[in-house]
């Protein structure tokens, strides 16, 4: 039996849905978890056999029609059907583009204009490219400010600075497969999931689960050792001109807690560059 990303993908979907999500009545105990393959065909109205085909990657190459059918009986969202499409082939050329690792320096004179809320910029593994003073200082906590995933999954700092730790974990997998799709056969991104699986069960328990999303803009629910905690919103930006890349920037409701946060932390990171190195020792 040979496998696909896109058969890993449907089995993976499959097994997160229960009879009673798509109108289905079971009469008998299960011996797995999810729909079975049969009914996953019986609801997208093709065969049973061409399903388990796709499932152990001896067919790989649907029709646009034939996995529209099968994500609507999967009860995939627009991302995951997104993401569907991408790994079978089914979209239009050109989007796998490889995403470029180094930021323009336009971008990075505009990131240092943002002096009042932290900014920064990620490649699709979510490894940081570039970032502001006040970013730089908000990651302080982090034995090193260099990937979003590694930070969240292998830094001790992440349980502490994360308040809501499983949230930002659950969020950052999604990220990570929806670049998966993005841009397949990424070399860096396939080496930082083989590394995170190795190395962090949460991770791969996360991975295995086959949830993707890529969001624009949520809340940050943040705890540093300098001034407490930080309720953020973020927003992120696709960098026009470079495949891959997001600008992110977080900010904080004016007048808020967060904002005086924010505010408190720049004049300390400010302070520190100020000083000379003997007085930082």
């Amino acid at each position: 039996m040979t496998s696909s990303e896109l058969g890993e993908f449907l089995r993976a979907r499959r097994a997160q849905l229960a009879p009673e999500d798509v109108g289905l009545t079971s009469y008998r105990r299960r011996r797995v978890a999810g729909l079975r393959r049969e009914e996953v065909a019986v609801l997208a109205g093709m065969n049973s056999d061409y399903y388990a085909r796709l499932e152990q990657g001896r067919e790989r190459h649907p029709s646009a029609q034939l996995l529209d059918a099968l994500c609507r009986a999967l009860r995939l969202d627009a991302e995951a059907r997104e993401h569907a499409h991408r790994l079978a082939g089914t979209t239009p050329a050109g989007l796998g583009a490889q995403p470029r690792e180094t930021v323009s320096p336009l971008l990075r004179q505009l990131l240092d204009t943002q002096a009042h809320t932290p900014a920064f910029v990620v490649s699709p593994p979510l490894d940081l490219l570039a970032a502001n003073t006040l970013a730089g200082a908000l990651f302080s906590p982090f034995q090193a400010a260099d990937n979003l995933a590694r930070m969240t999954f292998l830094d001790p700092a992440a349980p502490i600075f994360f308040a809501r730790w499983e949230q930002t974990a659950q969020a950052t997998v999604a990220a990570l497969r929806h670049a998966t799709g993005l841009t397949p056969h990424y070399p860096r991104l396939d080496e930082l999931v083989r590394t995170l699986c190795a190395a962090s069960p949460p991770f791969s328990a996360l991975w295995a689960s086959h949830t993707v999303w890529g969001k624009t803009h949520d809340a940050k629910e943040l705890v540093h050792p300098e001034v407490g905690p930080l309720s953020l919103t973020y927003q992120t930006f696709d960098v026009r001109g470079a495949p891959g890349q997001q600008l992110v920037i977080y900010h904080a409701e004016p007048g808020s807690p967060g904002a005086q946060a924010l505010t408190l932390l720049g004049t300390l990171a400010a302070t520190a560059a100020r000083q000379p190195p003997s007085a930082l020792a």
